[in-house]
C-alpha cells in the first residue's frame, strides 16, 4: 500500500515537472524578456533583473495558489490598468534592448535594466497567471498524491530552473555582440520578439 503511495507520488511529480516545463518554460514576456535582456547585458549585468523576474512569478504562483486571483479580477479597471502598465514597460525594455550598444562599446556605468522592474513585469505578465493556473489546476485534479505545499515548493523550483536556462539561452549570444552589426541584428530580433510574445500572450 505504501509503495503504491510512493509511486503515485513520483509519477504526479514527474508530471507537473513535465507539465511546468512545458506550459510555463514555453515563450512568453518574461522568459523572452530575461533571454533579450542577457543577450544584451551579459549574465552578470542581467543577474539583478532575472532574480527580478524569478520572485514576481513566484510571487504569481503564491497568488494563484491562495485564490486571490479571481477576488483581484473583479475589481473593475485594475485588470486593464496592469495589462497597460505591463505593456508600457514591455514597450520600453524592448526599445531599450533594441538600442543597446555593442559589449565592447558599453560601459560599466551604462543603465541596466532592474530588479524592480523585473518583479513588476512577472507580476504583471498575463501568461504567467494562465500558465501557473492551468498547472496548479491539472495537479489539483489528480487524487491523492502530492499536497499543496510540495507542488508549490517543485513549482517554485521549476520557476528558478526555467528562467536560469532563458538566462543562460540569451548570455549565449553575447559572445557575437561584441561585433556591432551583430549586436544591432541580434538585439533587434530579440526586442521584436519580445513585443511579438507580449502581443499574443494577451490576445483572449
Amino acid at each position: 500500500m505504501a509503495g503504491e503511495i510512493l509511486s503515485q507520488a513520483w509519477q504526479q511529480l514527474l508530471a507537473l515537472v513535465i507539465a511546468a516545463g512545458v506550459v510555463m518554460g514555453s515563450p512568453g514576456p518574461a522568459t523572452i524578456s530575461v533571454t533579450a535582456v542577457g543577450a544584451a547585458f551579459g549574465l552578470r549585468s542581467s543577474l539583478r533583473y532575472a532574480s527580478g523576474v524569478v520572485i514576481g512569478t513566484i510571487a504569481v504562483l503564491l497568488v494563484v495558489a491562495a485564490g486571490i486571483v479571481g477576488m483581484l479580477a473583479s475589481l473593475p479597471g485594475l485588470a486593464p490598468a496592469l495589462t497597460i502598465a505591463s505593456a508600457a514597460y514591455i514597450l520600453y525594455l524592448a526599445i531599450r534592448i533594441a538600442t543597446a550598444p555593442p559589449l565592447a562599446e558599453r560601459e560599466s556605468s551604462a543603465a541596466r535594466p532592474t530588479f524592480h522592474g523585473g518583479f513588476m513585469l512577472a507580476i504583471a505578465n498575463p501568461k504567467a497567471y494562465v500558465a501557473i493556473g492551468a498547472v496548479m489546476a491539472g495537479a489539483s485534479s489528480q487524487a491523492g498524491g502530492l499536497g499543496l505545499p510540495a507542488r508549490l515548493l517543485v513549482l517554485a523550483a521549476m520557476i528558478v530552473a526555467i528562467h536560469v536556462l532563458w538566462l543562460l539561452a540569451g548570455t549565449a549570444f553575447a559572445c557575437f555582440l561584441r561585433n556591432p552589426l551583430a549586436s544591432r541584428i541580434i538585439n533587434l530580433v530579440f526586442a521584436a520578439t519580445l513585443l511579438l510574445t507580449t502581443a499574443l500572450a494577451a490576445l483572449p
